[in-house]
């Protein structure tokens, strides 16, 4: 009867060994960037989107976790992508901006 019992524990304890690898995983750091880089992005493409200029919601806008965003995308007018890299630069958490829109002319 003592065999079985210790012949669980050792099964049990050779189950639960591997998991607790992953708890020793530190994916708090990644995830934490994740989520300011997806902040930072959502407020640009808000304040883009009610900037009132039509071409300005279709700009795409990438940033990474240190602040520095990357537009691209077209645009019609030089105005409208000097605006753009303003309102990006205009948002908190934002260090630097490369503005990488094309202007169409159209």
């Amino acid at each position: 009867m003592k065999f079985s019992k210790l012949a669980s524990l050792v099964v049990v304890g050779a189950l639960v060994v591997p998991l607790s690898s992953f708890a020793d995983d530190k994916p708090a750091g990644p995830a934490k960037a994740w989520v300011k880089d997806s902040v930072v992005t959502t407020k640009i493409k808000a304040q883009l989107a009610t900037s009132k200029i039509s071409s300005l919601a279709k700009v795409h806008v990438e940033t990474d976790a240190d602040g520095w965003v990357q537009l691209t995308g077209k645009v019609s007018t030089q105005a409208e992508k000097d605006r753009a890299e303003a309102i990006a630069k205009a948002v908190d958490g934002v260090k630097s901006v490369d503005n990488q829109l094309t202007v169409t002319g159209k």
